[in-house]
């Protein structure tokens, strides 16, 4: 096969049937559609809150203290006479800025030695995934919290536990794509052709690897948003009355029996963004080609 072949083998007009048989997708499924509609006002409250609410997330109120969820407060108000949904709303902003920031530590850091592991083999590739066995052995919420204890409480640092947490994952993936995507056909192809070592790697591997690891990164998103929310939840978050996701949850505990909006609404939040991340991740797993030009 020549190198001519190889690139009418993976030529770019896929790259467009995929994305239209994508967006054909979509609009037959309802599901995910109303998925990515949540994501992007989740995304939008979390770069410009003032777009949903006008107030003041931390205005007390004595006089509209627990109130129920209705046309003045959408979500009622907490013990302080606080509004919930504006709470909530500004929330979005530190809960996923941690999981974005989670997401992208794993996937950089994973990525790269999933990367040097497969693509080096041998020694160096035994060394790494030792070193992963062994993070794979210890629990992921017990590594979280030594190294929240490490680093001290706070939404950065719960960022960063977990992108750490989930480097394992990341180097796991990466290095089981960089072996599979070596050994196919248009890979071969490219030695006979000439094509250097370095020149195949970063031509044809790491591309077609990515992507496996970018649709894995999506749903990740999902499990750090709730990750987050549950170390917020213990306290080890930003410290009150910052609003946060699992924070909220956390204060509407104590009134759960009564007022159980305070805790269930943004929860109910919280869930919801994170099964329609899984949602759209899981599309991205269903559709994703394998063969980059």
């Amino acid at each position: 096969m020549t190198a001519l072949e190889v690139k009418a083998a993976t030529p770019s007009s896929g790259r467009s049937r995929a994305l239209g048989r994508r967006a054909a997708g979509l609009l037959r499924s309802p599901g995910l559609l109303a998925a990515y509609l949540w994501v992007v006002v989740i995304l939008a409250a979390a770069v410009h809150p003032g777009l949903f609410v006008p107030g003041d997330p931390l205005r007390q109120d004595a006089s509209q203290m627990l109130l129920p969820p209705g046309s003045g407060h959408l979500f009622g108000t907490d013990d302080f006479g606080r509004d919930q949904f504006t709470r909530t709303v500004w929330g979005a902003r530190l809960s996923l800025q941690a999981a974005l920031i989670a997401v992208a530590i794993g996937l950089v850091s994973g990525s790269s030695i999933g990367l040097v592991a497969g693509a080096l083999r041998g020694r160096v590739d035994s060394v790494l995934m030792r070193i992963i066995d062994i993070m794979l052995a210890v629990p992921s919420l017990i590594v979280s919290l030594a190294i929240i204890s490490a680093l001290g409480r706070g939404t950065l640092n719960i960022a960063v536990a977990i992108g750490i947490n989930s480097t394992a994952g990341f180097a796991r993936l990466m290095r089981s794509e960089v072996l599979k995507v070596s050994n196919a056909p248009y890979v071969e192809a490219s030695v006979f052709a000439g094509h250097g070592y370095v020149h195949r790697l970063f031509r044809h591997v790491v591309p077609n690897a990515s992507r496996s690891v970018l649709a894995a990164a999506t749903m990740d998103i999902g499990t750090a948003i709730m990750t987050v929310a549950a170390l917020s939840f213990l306290g080890l978050g930003a410290p009150p009355p910052t609003p946060e996701w699992g924070l909220l949850v956390a204060e509407g505990r104590t009134f759960i029996g009564v007022q159980w909006w305070l805790s269930l609404l943004p929860g109910l939040v919280i869930v919801t963004t994170v099964l329609a991340v899984y949602r759209i991740g899981r599309s991205f797993n269903r559709g994703r080609t394998r063969v980059v030009a």
